[in-house]
């Protein structure tokens, strides 16, 4: 992974966890340890998906740069499906306070979202590798020698 592409991950991560822990102190104010357990299952399952999606979609950049768009609307959908898989197993439990748990799903997911458009916004990232054969190439064809 490369630099920016762990910046991009923390720039989502921290407050994505920040939410979640405020998410917990909430849910257990209010409902107990029900809803911190659920509040902490939101949390991790948002931080799971959306980090795995983010590191797949990095790698099909960096390997398959032509295939980005179709693989980020790929990954979108199966995020989308993984999340209702999640939610209709456990639609029924009693390990967690599944209002809790839904809550914080959207709030943790809303928060990612932010905080990764905040992040591809403010970082530097160059369109053209300046290390590149072909630059080099263009380089020392156009100085004389």
């Amino acid at each position: 992974m490369q630099s920016n592409d762990a910046r991009l991950l923390v720039y989502a991560l921290v407050p994505t966890l920040a939410a979640g822990v405020v998410a917990v102190a909430v849910s257990a104010a209010l409902v107990g340890g029900a809803g911190a357990v659920g509040a902490v299952i939101g949390t991790l399952l948002v931080v799971l998906v959306m980090g795995a999606g983010l590191v797949v979609l990095q790698q099909t950049a960096k390997n398959y740069p032509q295939l980005f768009q179709m693989m980020g609307l790929l990954l979108y959908s199966v995020q989308i499906l993984l999340v209702a898989v999640f939610l209709l197993t456990f639609k029924d439990t009693t390990l967690f306070d599944t209002k809790a748990f839904a809550f914080t799903l959207l709030g943790a997911t809303l928060v990612w979202i932010a905080a990764q458009t905040r992040g591809h916004m403010t970082a530097k990232i160059l369109y053209v590798d300046p290390d590149s054969a072909e630059a080099k190439k263009a380089e020392t064809a156009g100085s004389p020698t």
